[in-house]
C-alpha cells in the first residue's frame, strides 16, 4: 500500500508561532483540503505525523489537540486514514516516537500494512523529513529550505499531486 505522510504545522495548519491547539485557531492552509481528495483518488493512505510537546509542558491536553484533529477530519470529509501523535518534549521526557525519530512511521507502516518504498512524507522542517528517509521514503519539504534530506521542494501543497503521478 502507497501513502502519503503529513506533518501538521505548517503543512497542513497554519504556523502560529505558538501551539495550535483550539478548534477556532486552527486554520487549514490553502489548496490542502482539495489535495488531500485528489491524494486519496489516486488510491493513498493519508496519514498525518506531528510532534505535540505542549501536551507534556502542560499547555494544552490530549483531548484538545484530539478536537483539532477531529475538526480536520471533518472538514477534510474524513478522508485522512490515521493521525499519530508524539506527545514528549525532550527537556521533559524522551521518546522514540518524536520526530526526528521513526517510530511512529514504523507504527502507521505495520498498522496500514504501507510499502515505505511507495511512500512520500511531506514537512516543513528537517526533521520531519529525517525519520521518513531512514525508512526508504521519498521526502518532501514545503518550502525553500536547504537541507541534504529532501528529495524534492514544493512551495504549495497541491504539487503534490504531480509528484505523486511520478
Amino acid at each position: 500500500m502507497k501513502s502519503i505522510f503529513f506533518d501538521r504545522d505548517g503543512v497542513i495548519n497554519e504556523e502560529r508561532g505558538t501551539y495550535t491547539f483550539l478548534r477556532n485557531e486552527f486554520i487549514i492552509l490553502p489548496n490542502v483540503l482539495d489535495t488531500f481528495l485528489r491524494l486519496k483518488e489516486m488510491g493513498f493512505k493519508l496519514i498525518v505525523i506531528t510532534n505535540q510537546a505542549g501536551i507534556s509542558k502542560g499547555l494544552y491536553t490530549r483531548e484538545q489537540m484530539v478536537d483539532c484533529h477531529d475538526y480536520l477530519q471533518e472538514k477534510a470529509a474524513y478522508l485522512i486514514d490515521d493521525f499519530y501523535y508524539a506527545p514528549m518534549h525532550p527537556d521533559f521526557s524522551e521518546s522514540l516516537s518524536r520526530k526526528p525519530n521513526s517510530l511512529m512511521f514504523e507504527r502507521a507502516c505495520s498498522k496500514h500494512t504501507i510499502d515505505p518504498s511507495q511512500s512520500f512524507m511531506v514537512g516543513d522542517k528537517e526533521s520531519d523529513l529525517i525519520p521518513a528517509k531512514k525508512m526508504g521514503m521519498t521526502s518532501i519539504l514545503l518550502g525553500r529550505k536547504n537541507t541534504r534530506y529532501a528529495d524534492y521542494f514544493i512551495d504549495d501543497i497541491s504539487e503534490l499531486v504531480s509528484l505523486a503521478q511520478v
